[in-house]
This record gives C-alpha cells, structure tokens and sequence, in this order.
C-alpha cells in the first residue's frame, strides 16, 4: 500500500479541485515567465557574444619591404600570442583580389599589378576581446619585425562592451523582478489554498498528530502541483521556442549547447517541483504555528 503522506496528497487533489487548478495554474504561469526570461537572456547573451566576435578582428599590416620568408615567420610569430584564437595571412594578391570584389566596378584601373600590403588577419578568443587588452596587444604587436601597422575598430569595440553591459545589467534587474514576482504569486496562492483547510488541519492537532505528520500530505500535494506545471510550462515555453524559429533559425540554441532545449525543458520541470516543495512547506509551516487547538 501506498504511504499515507502519498495517499492523502492525491486524494487532495480530487477534494479541492478548484484550489488546486488554482495553486497549478499559477505555478503554470510563474514558470513560463522564468522560462522565457532564461530564454531570452541566454539568446542576448550569443547575440553579444556574437557581436564582440564580430569585432574581436584586428588586422596586421606587413612591411612592403618584407620578404616571403619574413611574413611567414611573422604570421608564425602572431599565432604564439595567447589571445589569438585564429589566423589568416592574406597576401598581396589575395588582398588584390578582395579589394576588386569589394570595391565593384571602377577596379579594374588597378589592375597594373598589386598594391595594397600583405597582411594577417587575427581572431581573438572572447575572453580578451576587451579595448584595454587589445591596445596592450596592439602595441605589443607593433614592435615586431616587419609590422607596418594594427588595425582595429576600436570605436565599435567600445560601443559594442557598453550595450553588452547595459544589456547584462538589463538582465539581472528584470531577472530579478520576474523570479520574485513567480514567488509572491505562487507563495500567494497555495497560501489561500492551504488557508482553506485550515479546519482539517486544527482537527489533526487536536487528535495528537504531530507537526510533521500534518505537514507531509501538503508537501507531496506541492510536489505534484509543481511537477504539472513544469510539464506544462516546458511544453509551452518549447512550443513558443520552436515557433520563434520558424522566423529565426539562426538564433536556435542547440548551435552553442547541442541538449540546451532538453536541460531547459528539464531545468523547468525541476523549478516547478522546487517551487511547489518549497511554496507548501512555508505555508503549512505558518499556518500550523497559527493554528490555536484550544
């Protein structure tokens, strides 16, 4: 036979079916929000991610006067930096060639042979595409033999570091705002639901059970309430996710994290559990201590 803690937690389920569509509905809600604002925030994060790599380029320009053999052993020089994460030398006929693609009709009265400098283009590693790290490696790289010159927009690496940081404070304040509102909402509302049976609870008082034994049935009721309404908000947040690409496969997150909808979607089913654990122990915690058996 099942425990009686499980037994009479599922049969609250058929006493009070309106509380309990309630207190799950609610859960529903608040774990959808979370869902969507943890959705939200990892997309801006590659979003900004994706923009400092954009601009984490810097190009480094030979010295005309360089030999073959000089170039390759700068490029061979540049690729021994730390912050570097990839290379591309880019010769003079290459150069040639990107500046014809680039500049479109009129390149051809350049065609006398080419005169734009070899060069090697750097991609740096996210972790040090920061303005002060590239200026310090700008210089660094600008004492080397056969440099002419660095070349990277710093401007744009400035702009681009303030909207991530707006964007990530942006974050942390809304984050913020929608957890402690799924909180006071659900805390609220099993709150009113338990408060409904505050009778069932002063008539177990008074038969001797202990506090503990009271609160059991409550906290296996929590834990099924907030195990559907994680289902449900996971199948909902998926569900808009999956529509959301339809018009933006581009920012689909599996790209960055191969399982990222299954841990989202789990990660929302363990909230929901969590929340409804927690929500039913504070609650039945405060009306047991209230509850006056005399």
């Amino acid at each position: 036979m099942l425990p009686y803690s499980i037994r009479e937690g599922v049969a609250n389920f058929r006493r009070a079916k309106f509380a309990v569509f309630a207190s799950t509905s609610a859960m529903s809600v608040a774990l959808v929000l979370v869902g969507l604002f943890a959705l939200v925030t990892f997309e801006a994060q590659n979003v900004s991610s994706w923009l400092r790599d954009r601009v984490g380029e810097v190009e480094v320009f030979v010295d005309e006067d360089a030999s073959t053999r000089q170039a390759e052993a700068l490029h061979t020089r540049l690729k021994t930096i730390p912050a570097v994460s990839t290379t591309t030398f880019v010769s003079r006929e290459e150069a040639q060639k990107i500046f014809a693609e680039e500049f479109g009709e009129g390149a051809e009265i350049y065609d006398d042979g080419p005169f734009l400098p070899a060069s090697v283009r750097l991609q740096l590693k996210t972790s040090y595409i920061h303005t002060d790290s590239i200026s310090q490696m700008a210089s660094q790289i600008q004492s080397f033999d056969h440099v002419d010159d660095v070349v990277f927009d710093q401007a744009l690496l400035a702009r681009v570091q303030q909207n991530v940081r707006l964007v990530s404070l942006a974050g942390l304040v809304l984050g913020a705002i929608v957890i402690l509102a799924a909180i006071f909402l659900v805390g609220n509302t099993i709150r009113l639901t338990i408060y409904a049976r505050r009778l069932l609870i002063r008539t177990m008082k008074l038969v001797g059970a202990t506090d503990a034994f009271v609160r059991r049935p409550f906290l296996v009721e929590g834990v099924l309430q907030g195990l559907i309404a994680g289902t449900v908000a996971s199948g909902i947040v998926w569900g808009l996710y999956r529509l959301m690409l339809r018009e933006l496969p581009d920012l689909a997150i599996s790209y960055a994290f191969p399982h990222a909808e299954w841990a989202l979607a789990g990660g929302i089913v363990v909230a929901g559990v969590l929340l409804g654990w927690l929500g039913s122990f504070f609650a039945v915690r405060r009306f047991i201590k209230s509850v006056d058996i005399h």
